[in-house]
């Protein structure tokens, strides 16, 4: 059965109901049913909103300026970069609206069932250590702010602030998606106008530097843009890429592909770019790419009064990592309950934070970190996009994806191959991350491109050979 047959026999036998604030979300993976799926692409917009409006984001500006670049070069690096990596982003919503199935097990299409389950394990380990990172730059910020305040507690204060930030994200992740769809339509809202506010209050203080560059020749430019593309540019957008379909499996049958990508896909880049072009501005006028230097000393004693409003960002992103954990867990075949899967990657995430409280230079440690996930997400992503939109024509069998099967090796060599790819063409901040062609090229980052060509060329390549030697051999059933 295909997802167009799915979503019109869904529609058929069981009608829309009205929307809930919150409830309890008691699906897993299985295909969500039509009753169930009330979200709109505007509810979709807010959710990705905020989980983009965090001082992460902030970060990623500043990343440019402490690469070497001048403000004027980091802004059009973010926003031309960001307009790549949020289309793609805006394509995996919309298979996850067409089929209602999440993203872990969508993979299952080019992968097979067994083949899918390391993809899933990567994920779930992902989706763990993300969380760790978003709350250590919110742990970072709230100290600062606090001590400012004249509020000192030491590490027993760093680790008092770090639990209740966890506990509050355990517990919204706890609820699932209603309780994320709520949580970001009643409150991104507000975050925005405050946003709004304390950029015209950042802007209005801050000396930019518009063509101020460490780097000054053309090479260290180039190399710094690559760098750049790699962690926030087209990166970011290709970061979200496992989690998208997780969400929008909720949206109304009814609503057009064309909505379900505008909404997600802008989601995504207004705010990145919003926040990434602040980060930029507060860098180039200050000395220092640490986030909690860039909020405290743009806006000092005045972030006290919106500092809940802050770290709303962080817990919004948090709790969409937690609730894809879960689901990345279930798709691979463990067999434990939601909430029991919620609290061991809780647990993960603090071993994580307690890695990056002792980085020395968080612009490095980030770096590091956002280079080591896209050399598997660029070719995984490119693979699954390869099949479902040009191999399967935007339509699968349903169905399909949940009997019992093998791997496709067709897939998993290309998976192999795009990795090897990525990893020869990536310079993260370690010489193991460091690739021979990166190093031999002026140490540029070309791993999410390389990646994502030779993975999905090559599946593409080797799945057109075995259809024409025959439909048995094929690796797609095409189901009309």
């Amino acid at each position: 059965m295909s997802s167009n047959e799915y979503a019109h026999q869904s529609r058929a036998a069981e009608p829309v109901r009205l929307e809930e604030p919150v409830r309890f979300d008691e699906h897993g993976i299985e295909p969500i049913p039509a009753s169930a799926r009330d979200s709109t692409p505007w509810q979709q917009f807010w959710i990705w909103c905020g989980a983009n409006i965090a001082p992460i984001n902030w970060v990623l500006g500043a990343l440019g300026v402490t690469l070497g670049l001048s403000l004027v070069e980091t802004l059009v690096v973010v926003t031309l970069g960001n307009l790549v990596g949020c289309a793609v982003f805006g394509l995996f919503n919309v298979i996850g609206h067409r089929t209602g199935v999440n993203q872990m097990v969508l993979g299952r299409g080019p992968f097979g069932r067994r083949g899918a389950l390391v993809p899933g394990l990567v994920q779930g380990l992902l989706t763990m250590g993300w969380v760790g990172v978003n709350t250590w730059v919110v742990l970072d910020l709230v100290i600062e702010v606090l001590a400012q305040a004249g509020v000192h507690g030491g590490a027993g204060l760093r680790y008092l602030v770090a639990g209740l930030i966890m506990a509050a994200q355990l517990v919204l992740a706890l609820y699932g998606f209603y309780a994320i769809r709520t949580f970001e339509k009643y409150t991104v809202p507000a975050t925005v106008l405050v946003m709004v506010v304390m950029t015209g209050l950042a802007l209005g203080q801050a000396d930019l530097h518009w063509t101020a560059a460490t780097a000054t020749t053309t090479g260290d430019k180039f190399t710094a843009v690559t760098q750049l593309l790699t962690a926030i540019g087209i990166g970011w957008g290709i970061s979200w890429l496992p989690y998208s379909a997780d969400y929008s499996r909720f949206v109304r049958p009814r609503a057009s592909d064309r909505s379900v990508f505008w909404s997600t896909a802008l989601g995504m880049y207004v705010p990145t770019v919003w926040l990434a072009a602040l980060g930029a501005c507060l860098a180039s006028a200050g000395d220092g790419g640490d986030p909690s230097s860039l909020v405290t000393g743009a806006f000092g004693v005045m972030a006290v009064p919106v500092l809940l409003l802050i770290m709303h960002g962080p817990v919004a992103t948090n709790i969409l990592n937690l609730y894809s954990c879960s689901l990345a867990a279930l798709s691979v075949g463990i067999r434990v309950a939601r909430w029991k899967v919620t609290l061991v990657a809780g647990t993960v995430a603090s071993l994580v934070l307690v890695v990056f409280l002792h980085a020395g230079s968080f612009a490095q440690a980030f770096d590091h970190w956002m280079a080591s996930i896209l050399v598997w997400i660029s070719p995984w992503a490119a693979i699954v996009l390869v099949d479902f939109f040009v191999l399967r024509r935007g339509r699968i069998d349903v169905a399909a994806l949940y009997r019992d099967g093998g791997a496709n090796p067709r897939a998993l060599v290309s998976l192999a191959l795009g990795l090897l790819a990525a990893w020869a063409w990536q310079f993260g901040t370690v010489p193991a991350l460091q690739g021979p062609i990166a190093r031999t090229l002026g140490h540029t980052d070309f791993s999410w491109l390389s990646g994502g060509l030779v993975a999905g060329g090559l599946y593409y390549a080797l799945a057109r050979r075995a259809h024409r030697k025959g439909p048995e051999a094929a690796p797609v059933e095409k189901v009309s």
